[in-house]
């Protein structure tokens, strides 16, 4: 049984016409993946590059923003907020400024905090009463969860915790700012 384009396999005889195209097939998907490999490779690089940048810089928001806390610098700690979480600290405290008979604005509220002053300084001074900075700086791990173009996120792990705390970042105007009350707000409900 030597016929010219035939081949024997384990007692059976299989014609050229089954063979050479899934050998031919072979050859193309591996062409395809040498080809996505090496595509992958040279194009992906650039943005490993630039997304190793945005971990570094989400990293220093989120540091610098602890830091300026423990070290009772307000307006470095306004300044690594998001809008969100200061319009939401803003509406609190006017709040409760009302609740106790005061007629202070919003703007000038605002302006408080961006400057530092007497409200801003009481407001963290308190905060910082309930949340030990140090918990986050000096006995907890970070590790980057998500970065993607405007949302980031860290897991800040305690050293006595089972499951760690995601701090959400967004980048506005260019930086990457903390959602301070984006990430505990809904935490802070439940103790009241």
């Amino acid at each position: 049984m030597s016929a010219p384009h035939c081949y024997r396999w384990t007692g059976l005889i299989l014609h050229s016409h089954f063979i050479f195209p899934i050998v031919r097939t072979v050859k193309v998907i591996t062409l395809f993946v040498s080809i996505c490999c090496i595509y992958g490779l040279l194009f992906s690089l650039p943005l490993v590059y630039a997304a190793d940048g945005d971990i570094d810089n989400v990293l220093f928001s989120a540091e610098s923003l602890f830091k300026a806390l423990k070290e009772k610098n307000h307006t470095e700690v306004w300044k690594f907020l998001t809008v969100k979480s200061k319009s939401i600290i803003v509406d609190d405290v006017s709040r409760e400024a009302k609740k106790l008979g005061s007629k202070v604005s919003r703007g000038q509220l605002s302006g408080d905090f961006a400057s530092g002053g007497p409200i801003a300084r009481a407001y963290w001074n308190s905060f910082v009463e309930t949340f030990d900075p140090d918990v986050v700086l000096e006995h907890s791990t970070w590790k980057i969860n998500v970065v993607k173009n405007e949302y980031a996120e860290i897991n800040i792990l305690y050293k006595k915790s089972e499951k760690p705390a995601i701090l959400k970042l967004f980048k506005e105007d260019s930086m990457w700012k903390v959602g301070l009350e984006e990430t505990f707000r809904t935490r802070k409900w439940f103790f009241y």
